[in-house]
């Protein structure tokens, strides 16, 4: 079974950009990010109704890595310490070898390559550095730009699960995409 250890934490850099850990000065962003309607659309999850929220959220992202059950960073553009994004393996299957990447993004930087550049990024360190075998991505059927980031990035469309998920009184389909370290 695989052991993960985020100690010290991993800051990753790419061409432009910069994955760092986050921290309680990213409030203002995470809010941003989490109460817009239009960037959780495809996330069941409840909208950052405050601050306390959004520190909530960075807090339980903190614990994760503490105890190296999930792993998330901070988006920032390498002139920049501005969060633009959060990207990270949210859910860990030690025993698997395998990880679910997720990732969101302001819409200010939408359609500039920013999310493939992550995954990319991201894609290597789990199959180099956490010695994954293979890493999926969930996503809403309707997401069409997630899907496209994941086909981009050499994604397979694994599964379409039908109304798997139960969420506000609606039942979810959900479309499971994977990679394999060949």
């Amino acid at each position: 079974m695989l052991e993960f250890n985020f100690h010290p934490f991993p800051i990753i850099e790419t061409e432009r950009l910069l994955l760092r850990r986050m921290t309680n000065d990213d409030v203002n962003e995470v809010f941003e990010l989490r109460s817009n309607p239009e960037t959780m659309k495809y996330i069941p999850r409840p909208l950052a109704k405050n601050n306390e929220d959004a520190l909530a959220h960075i807090a339980t992202i903190n614990t994760n890595i503490d105890n190296n059950t999930g792993i998330n960073w901070a988006i920032t553009l390498k002139d920049s310490t501005k969060l633009l994004g959060i990207i990270g393996y949210y859910r860990l299957q030690p025993e698997n070898y395998r990880a679910e990447i997720g990732y969101i993004l302001s819409p200010d930087f939408h359609g500039k390559g920013i999310v493939p550049e992550a995954v990319n990024v991201l894609i290597k360190y789990g199959f180099e550095n956490l010695k994954l075998h293979s890493i999926e991505a969930v996503i809403d059927p309707e997401n069409y730009a997630s899907e496209k980031v994941l086909q981009k990035c050499g994604f397979v469309k694994e599964a379409h699960l039908k109304e798997a998920d139960f969420w506000e009184g609606k039942f979810l389909d959900k479309v499971i995409y994977s990679l394999l370290n060949n």
